[in-house]
This record gives structure tokens, C-alpha cells and sequence, in this order.
């Protein structure tokens, strides 16, 4: 292995052993070498059939005219109006439909989050760009203490103030009672929803088993791929998601100094702009792992000096490039090192 491979190597490890480190992950981090959820540019083979045939037909059309994906598609057909298109309610849907028939294994994503659960604080930010049920369901199976936004039982319920409360112990002592911080506690936002979401005109915003279908009369709250998604973010639940992702990157008082992104392309401005204004901390770090960017992408990323960048065809260490690496860019590796 060259040099320069080597010292990003430990760099990486450097990084990713250090205090105060959120995770930021994409469709690459549920892919699982094609055994677990399908990427962005492969989701409409795989949701086409369940579109009605009038809307499926009308973004077909998009796509056969030269529409760079699903995404494309469905902000061509938009007119820009108040009122959403029906396409994108019956693109969810099918999404939906779609995740909850795949049951890929949790071993990787256990051992991610066992590993993360080890950690001495008392709360490991991890932010999604994804529907699927991955991270919750491996919290589930290995018993590790995993907060995305809801309590109760069975029909939880929204209560984003949860993510600012901290659980721990109450011993007696000699001075009376103390009482100790939990560390290694999840907590999960998920940036664009999720199946299972759904929003209720008399019961609120709510969350269901992931297997099953939303109670009828509802809406689903997952934000299909389309431009109008970056204003779609500003209402609940999902205002309060990203205001606190905006405020661990830059605003405080929680601030995260190093942000690893796993499986993200980082093509969506919107989560973009804020990963930005982080950049601009002279004691934040970004950390880019993903099988491949564009170019334009990675010129856009590769020489700030606080960036680190790691695919498979090539990597960058703080502005100095190199060859790729062989397998460090994937979730299945990381899930390693973490």
C-alpha cells in the first residue's frame, strides 16, 4: 500500500476514535453489496409496477426524454404550485410498499452499532437520508438504547424534545443522592422520515411497525426524491430534525467536531449547505466514504483543508490526492473501525 494510502489510513482512525463524532448516512450505507436496500439510481426498477398506470406512464415519459432519474423526473412533471403532484404521493407509496417487503441482515449494522454503543458520552448523533428500518431494527436485536424522536407503545407519537433529555442512574452517596450519565445512547434523526411515519389530522404525527401500512386517512411522512424535498424539510416533524442537524454542525450547544458521511453522494444542496457552514469551524472535520463521487462533487469537497475523502477510485487527505482505497469507503469495512 503507497504512503500516502497509509496515512490516510491513520488518519481515518484517528478520527473516527476521537470524542464528539456524528454519523451522517446514505442509500450506500443500506445497499449491502445489493443484499439490502436498492440505491437512488436503481429505485425505479424496482417500484415502477406498483405506480398507477397513468403517473407511472408520465414519468416514464421523463425519464425516456432524458431525465437524469427518478429525482429529474418527478421535478419535471411538478409546475411549482402549492398543491403537490400525485405522482410523488404514489412514488412514496410504492417506496414504502417496496422497503417493507425486504428483510436484509442486521449482522453489520449490529456490530456499527454495538461499536458505537461502547463509547464513553452520553449521546452518538447519527443522521439519515434514508426510509428503511436498518439502524432501528439492529438496535433492537442487539438491546441498545436507540432514540429517534417518538415515544410510546403502540402508536408512538412525536416529541422532538426528547433528543435534549438525559437518562442515567440516581446512586446514594455519602453527600446524598448522585447521579450518573448513561453513555453510548443512539439517537437517530431521520432527515427525510421514514415508513412507518405518518401524519394523523386528529392524533398527530405518528409512528407505526414498519412491516405493516399506515392507518388509512393518513399521510406519510417520508420526503420522495425531488427538488421540492429542500422545502418540504421546513414542517414537522422534519423542521425539528434538521434544526437540531444544523445546530450539532454549527450552532451549538451540542456541537459535533467531526462528521463521517457513509454512503452519500453528496449531491442534495440542501443537506450540503449545511454540512458547509460546519466547514467554516476551525475544529470540525469532515469525512467523506462512499464507492464513488462525481467530479464536479469531488472538486467541490477534496481541497478544503479540513475534509477527508475516501472512494474507491480515489481519495483525498486535507487537500492532497491520491489513489482510492480498496475497501475503507465501504459501510461493511467502517462498521470495523468505528
Amino acid at each position: 500500500m503507497s504512503d500516502f494510502l497509509n496515512r490516510l489510513e491513520k488518519k481515518v482512525r484517528q478520527q473516527l476514535a476521537s470524542q464528539r463524532v456524528g454519523f451522517l448516512l446514505g442509500a450506500g450505507s443500506s445497499f449491502l453489496n445489493g443484499n439490502g436496500y436498492p440505491l437512488a439510481t436503481g429505485l425505479w426498477d424496482v417500484i415502477q409496477e406498483r405506480i398507477p398506470a397513468n403517473e407511472r406512464s408520465g414519468i416514464q415519459q421523463k425519464l425516456d426524454g432524458g431525465a437524469n432519474g427518478l429525482e429529474e423526473a418527478l421535478d419535471l412533471l411538478d409546475d411549482g404550485g402549492v398543491s403537490d403532484i400525485p405522482h410523488r404521493h404514489s412514488v412514496t407509496k410504492a417506496i414504502s410498499e417496496k422497503l417493507a417487503t425486504v428483510t436484509p441482515s442486521l449482522d453489520i449494522h449490529s456490530e456499527f452499532l454495538t461499536r458505537l454503543s461502547r463509547r464513553n458520552e452520553p449521546m452518538i448523533p447519527i443522521f439519515s437520508l434514508n426510509y428503511d428500518p436498518l439502524i432501528e431494527r439492529a438496535a433492537d436485536a442487539k438491546k441498545i438504547l436507540l432514540i429517534d424522536g417518538f415515544m410510546g407503545a403502540e402508536l408512538a407519537y412525536f416529541s422532538p424534545d426528547v433528543f435534549q433529555k438525559r437518562r442515567g442512574p440516581v446512586h446514594k452517596g455519602y453527600r446524598g443522592p448522585q447521579w450518573r450519565l448513561d453513555t453510548g445512547i443512539i439517537h437517530l434523526f431521520k432527515l427525510h422520515g421514514s415508513i412507518g411515519w405518518y401524519e394523523c389530522t386528529t392524533n398527530g404525527i405518528r409512528r407505526c411497525g414498519f412491516s405493516g401500512d399506515i392507518p388509512l386517512n393518513t399521510k406519510r411522512l417520508m420526503i420522495p426524491p425531488q427538488h421540492r424535498k429542500a422545502t418540504d424539510t421546513m414542517a414537522l416533524p422534519y423542521s425539528s430534525l434538521w434544526s437540531d442537524f444544523r445546530g450539532m454542525l454549527r450552532l451549538g450547544p451540542f456541537l459535533v467536531n467531526r462528521l463521517v458521511s457513509i454512503g452519500y453522494g453528496m449531491c442534495d444542496e440542501h443537506v450540503n449547505a449545511v454540512i458547509e457552514n460546519g466547514l467554516a469551524r476551525t475544529d470540525f472535520t469532515l469525512l467523506i466514504f462512499t464507492l464513488e463521487l462525481k467530479e464536479d462533487v469531488f472538486q467541490r469537497w477534496y481541497n478544503k483543508s479540513n475534509v477527508i475523502i475516501v472512494t474507491k477510485d480515489r481519495c483525498s487527505l486535507y487537500g492532497e490526492t491520491g489513489p482510492g482505497h480498496p475497501n475503507l469507503w465501504s459501510f461493511e469495512k467502517l462498521s470495523q473501525e468505528v
